[in-house]
């Protein structure tokens, strides 16, 4: 008897007794068990859960239609017999064909929903995400789990796989589930889903997926990095405490999956957002003193806290860039200032712009926060649709209720209705300086057609502050922080460019003295010998120091297991390392190169397009035109990924 007659008899027999028939999982448990697979070749994604969950229920189902004790290994010679036992009362074939109606109709009821449930591999978590499978694969839906931490150590797969299944996953899926813990909250795989889910609803029409938020045990002043904050904005959200919301829960999802219903979502208006960050920053402003110079010097030692994004102002583990904080700070005084800082992702450029950006407040300044990370695609189809959503950010942030429209004409050219909007409905409507923080700007990089247009009317502004006439005391009102990751790979007007004016800031890796002042923060009393081992892996690049003297702090792991484990998907550094591949799988060309450089034992010629844009990703060091691994922790690992896949 062949596989394919086995699992029709069975899933006759089961719908039967029961009603239901077996879900896409249990089928394909049955079949791989039929073959002999065991349950990491069945499902290498999760076999600690198919075996504890999808198994162990499959096998007593069997047990119940079959009239006997079945199990993985067992299960065929009972099969067998039963199936003998059916052919003995001459009911040789399995009565599949009006299943096979039912299933028809049952399809034609119900429209099939696909739902990508992402979450962590912890409890209650991990128990909750099964449940959840379970009950979405039974309605008839399609479901599929994501472990946001990393992968099974039995994980047979290579992570490039793995990563493209989720991306695939993602572009099928109608619904993203969240599962947000405490935990997952500083995952950067969950930035990273989440960015390609609101990417993904950018580029359509149906607006699919449509994402869904369920806390697991968050405390209410659960504090969310401002990346998560705003992708979160406007979705569907609900509270899960204890084990007797689960079946609350998963009704409410089955009845949004058959018929649409709502959780409610929250509006999208994004002066709602904006009021969201005021209290946010409010909120923090109001933990720490109100210094005329500076912002307070943080305690020698404090609770450790885990790095996840932006440092918060009132953290004992800022470390400041002697002389940068200060040269910003008096910066911002002067009329029509502008400060540019640069530095790869993650090494502290947005924590230093919200520290310019609080000094500011501190001397009576408005001030705007405001990343173009988040501008949906469309605002960066032409310079028109980015000036405008450019003014209207800042309007709403500054309260300043003006229709847009009626100060926008076709008759000029949109950097001049920019212009004439902030003449007439901004700078005229504040009594004090205004400073706009601009973070990410590199995402205009991407866009070469209005690129050159759009910094040179920075530019201009800043160049209209230095006239005399009556419109300079106007435009002396404002300030202005850019924020970019790397070079400006495009070629830009010299005399138009805000990247050549203005008071530079290029952010460094700590030094030995500033990790070593670090780990005394965290309570550790390292030797000199502790802080080269820990460089050697990681340089000095903040955020990577800062988890590991985290977790060595908090007695998870020892210097030693950290460095054995941090180019494996075992490590700490698990998570960042696959927001990285799965970033170079959706650029083919960046991974071919980035391949050259860490397969290579000597520094690499690039081409600068290449070059800059690996750099701004942090993956890189550059040297001229000589490029090589940031990292030994990157060489390491990306140099057994990549040059597999090549």
């Amino acid at each position: 008897m062949d596989v394919k007659k086995a699992l029709e008899f069975v899933d006759d027999l089961i719908y039967t007794k029961t009603g239901k028939h077996l879900n896409d999982l249990e089928r394909q448990v049955f079949i791989g068990s039929w073959q002999g697979q065991t349950y990491e070749e069945i499902y290498p994604f999760n076999p600690e859960y198919v075996e504890k969950y999808v198994g162990y229920k499959l096998w007593q189902k069997l047990s119940s239609v079959l009239g006997e004790k079945v199990s993985k290994k067992k299960f065929r010679g009972a099969l067998e017999r039963a199936i003998e036992r059916v052919s003995a009362t001459k009911n040789t074939d399995p009565p599949h064909e009006d299943k096979k109606r039912t299933r028809e109709d049952e399809s034609k009821e119900v429209k099939i929903k696909r739902v990508f449930i992402s979450y962590r591999s912890q409890e209650p978590d991990f128990n909750l995400a099964g449940q959840l499978y379970e009950a979405i694969s039974a309605a008839g839906h399609k479901a599929f789990m994501a472990n946001m931490a990393g992968f099974s150590p039995q994980d047979r797969n290579p992570d490039t796989d793995w990563l493209s299944q989720i991306d695939l996953e993602l572009q099928q899926c109608d619904y993203f589930l969240l599962l947000l813990s405490p935990q997952a909250a500083v995952s950067e795989m969950v930035i990273e889903e989440l960015r390609r889910v609101k990417e993904l609803r950018d580029s359509r029409r149906e607006s699919k997926p449509i994402a869904l938020q369920l806390r697991i045990d968050c405390p209410p002043n659960l504090q969310l990095n401002h990346d998560l904050r705003t992708y979160l904005h406007g979705t569907r959200q609900r509270e899960w405490v204890s084990p007797n919301d689960t079946p609350i829960i998963i009704q409410e999802i089955l009845n949004l999956l058959a018929n649409n219903e709502d959780w409610g979502i929250a509006s999208t208006e994004e002066s709602e957002i904006d009021i969201v960050e005021t209290i946010n920053e409010t909120s923090v402003q109001s933990q720490i003193p109100n210094p005329k110079s500076q912002i307070p010097s943080p305690l020698p030692v404090a609770e450790p806290e885990l790095p996840s994004g932006q440092v918060r102002l009132d953290s004992a583990f800022y470390v400041e860039r002697f002389p940068y904080e200060a040269q910003c700070y008096k910066a911002i005084l002067q009329p029509g200032a502008l400060i540019r800082i640069k530095a790869p992702r993650q090494m502290g450029k947005t924590s230093l712009m919200a520290r310019i950006l609080s000094q500011a407040k501190e001397h009576g300044y408005r001030t705007v926060p405001l990343s173009f990370q988040h501008a949906d695609t469309n605002v960066f189809n032409n310079l028109n649709e980015l000036l405008r959503w450019f003014c209207v950010k800042i309007s709403r942030k500054l309260r300043l209720h003006r229709q847009i429209d009626d100060y926008w004409t076709d008759t000029y050219g949109s950097k001049d209705n920019c212009t004439v909007f902030f003449e007439d409905c901004i700078l005229p409507e504040i009594d004090s300086p205004l400073l706009l923080g601009l973070d990410e700007v590199d995402r205009v990089f991407q866009y070469p057609h209005i690129a050159d247009d759009f910094f040179g009317l920075l530019r201009a502004w800043y160049e209209e502050a230095g006239y005399s006439d009556s419109d300079s005391a106007l435009w002396e009102k404002l300030r202005l922080v850019v924020v970019h990751s790397t070079e400006v790979y495009i070629p830009l007007n010299v005399n138009q460019s805000p990247f050549n004016v203005g008071l530079p800031i290029e952010l460094s890796e700590f030094n030995q003295q500033q990790v070593k002042d670090l780990a005394m923060r965290h309570g550790l009393n390292w030797q000199a010998n502790h802080i080269e081992r820990l460089m050697s892996i990681v340089g000095g690049h903040p955020y990577l120091v800062r988890l590991a003297l985290y977790h060595i702090a908090q007695q998870q792991l020892t210097l030693d297991e950290l460095i054995e484990s941090a180019p494996t998907e075992a490590g700490i550094y698990g998570d960042h390392l696959r927001r990285h591949l799965w970033n170079l799988q959706e650029h083919p060309d960046l991974a071919s190169a980035f391949s050259k450089v860490v397969t290579s034992s000597i520094s690499v010629d690039l081409e600068s397009v290449l070059a800059f844009k690996l750099h701004s990703l942090g993956l890189v060091q550059l040297h001229g035109n000589e490029v090589k691994p940031r990292f030994e922790l990157y060489r390491q690992y990306f140099g057994d990924r990549l040059s597999i896949k090549g």
